[in-house]
């Protein structure tokens, strides 16, 4: 039993589901990680039992729908549409004497859990949530919060069969299957959402599902200021390097937050430039009124056939006139001489890799499986590092590098772990010889420029401009008027959208 006493509400809010108010309640109790709970107020129990085992069946019965209409992503609206009519037309038959606000209710969660994943879809509903992990039937769901890290829910899948039955669902909405002689699925969800499954007996304790969630609101610059990731001094030389179509590299371990950071440097990239972003599953969110062509790669199908591989993309990308191209991740010898290729043929690229810091990303980029001539590296300027502390659960960016001949390497900024601040720690030197070189700026106006983008940086943080358009529109204004903008910054006027 749980001693009341030894309970500690840390927070508790409230957001919808698809429709269907929803209250998360993190607390403290007597064991090593949060409870994250949630809760439907307007849904009793014994409603759920009875919504979940009599009337899902009769809705299947009653809805006539071939499985490749429910499984079209395209016809999405359309089947919850027919869905949400059947629903609201059995619930009047055994919930006569509810109002019609309360059966729309019971009819949303019907829903849910006929065509979604159950309550899985109220955990994919919260923006605060970044993971959500089945380990077995036997235990809770974990969900990762971005706040308290690991937490333990209420709710628990029922059986093993359930769990391979949601990862059986998602398998067949993206071509592919799971089964005893396929037991591994890398898919993603239409909402973006990325999911890997495992059967048993290849994860030991049962079937798993672990989603990582794709972000609604992603980072922008002004973001990782304000939360502390990153200084204004640093993301004011990032921008002057991407405005300068200086190519940059993103490195850092799992979780860091490598594909957020480069989401959010590539919202500073100009309007007026065609972008083409690759990855393996969509995770990039840019301003909608970019030039941007995303590309994503394609799994074989059972036969084998139909692969659209990452190295393919690239050497497609070429073909498309990019004035940019943003790679998700390197990972193999081949993309990384066609991505260094198209930065020799005065294409700017931005990609992510995994390594801890700036020396390791040489490392591996010059040792196998990558190994790279050590003479192509300076086709690259700079080098961002992130790094995710698991005990103090925040993410900060570690190193920001040059890059200099054969791959040497000149740590511009570096995160002090003791301070928790991001301090310069050398000067600028190869970057300053490339813009001498390529935008003719001298020592001295770079320094201007920095500090004019330092200025609109803390203006829009103070001023409180953290969403995906807002940033990308001033930042697009400020190319073609940067004087109107700086002006509007150092004054702290309000921007007009």
């Amino acid at each position: 039993m749980v001693d009341e006493k030894k309970i500690k509400i840390l927070e508790s809010y409230g957001f919808k589901s698809e429709g269907i108010p929803v209250v998360a309640t993190v607390v403290k109790k007597d064991d090593f990680v949060p409870y994250y709970e949630v809760k439907i107020p307007g849904i009793a129990e014994g409603t759920k039992v009875l919504l979940e085992t009599k009337l899902k069946g009769e809705l299947l019965a009653r809805v006539e729908l071939d499985i490749s209409e429910i499984l079209d992503p395209k016809r999405a609206a359309e089947v919850r549409e027919k869905f949400f009519k059947a629903s609201m037309g059995l619930l009047e038959k055994n919930f006569a004497s509810l109002p019609v606000e309360k059966r729309e209710l019971l009819a949303s969660y019907l829903i849910q859990n006929t065509l979604g994943l159950g309550e899985l879809e109220v955990l994919l509903s919260d923006e605060r949530l970044e993971e959500i992990v089945i380990n077995n039937a036997k235990e809770a769901v974990w969900v990762y919060h971005k706040k308290f890290g690991w937490c333990k829910t209420n709710l628990k899948i029922r059986d093993e069969q359930t769990i391979y039955d949601y990862s059986s669902l998602i398998a067949r909405k993206v071509g592919r299957q799971i089964n005893v002689l396929s037991p591994l699925l890398d898919a993603h969800l239409p909402s973006g959402d990325r999911v890997n499954s495992t059967l048993f007996p290849i994860s030991g304790f049962g079937n798993t599902i672990t989603i990582r969630k794709f972000a609604a609101n992603p980072w922008t610059v002004t973001t990782l200021i304000e939360n502390g990731t990153v200084t204004p001094d640093v993301v004011a030389l990032i921008w002057l390097c991407i405005q300068n179509e200086l190519s940059l590299l993103v490195s850092g371990g799992t979780g860091s937050g490598k594909t957020s950071f480069l989401n959010a440097i590539a919202g500073l990239i100009p309007a007026n430039q065609r972008i083409v972003s690759i990855e393996d599953t969509r995770e990039l969110t840019l301003p909608t009124f970019l030039h941007w062509v995303p590309l994503v790669t394609r799994e074989p199908n059972p036969e084998g056939k139909g692969e659209v591989s990452m190295l393919m993309l690239m050497i497609n990308s070429l073909r498309m006139r990019p004035d940019r191209i943003i790679v998700g991740e390197i990972r193999r010898e081949r993309e990384a001489e066609v991505l260094f290729e198209a930065m020799h043929t005065g294409h700017s690229v931005y990609s992510t890799l995994h390594a801890d810091n700036s020396e390791q990303t040489i490392s591996r980029l010059t040792t196998p499986p990558i190994n790279l001539p050590h003479e192509v590296l300076d086709a690259l300027a700079g080098i961002v590092v992130q790094i995710r502390h698991r005990r103090f659960n925040f993410r900060r960016c570690l190193e920001f590098a040059e890059v200099h001949k054969n791959g040497e390497l000149n740590i511009v900024y570096r995160w002090d772990a003791r301070k928790d601040e991001i301090r310069q720690v050398n000067p600028l030197d190869r970057i300053i010889t490339l813009l001498d070189l390529y935008a003719g700026m001298t020592e001295k106006e770079i320094e201007q420029d920095i500090d004019e983008k330092k200025d609109v940086l803390k203006w829009m943080v103070s001023k409180k401009y953290f969403d995906v358009d807002p940033v990308g529109k001033i930042v697009s204004h400020y190319y073609m008027s940067p004087d109107e903008v700086v002006e509007s910054a150092r004054a702290g006027k309000d921007w007009v959208f």
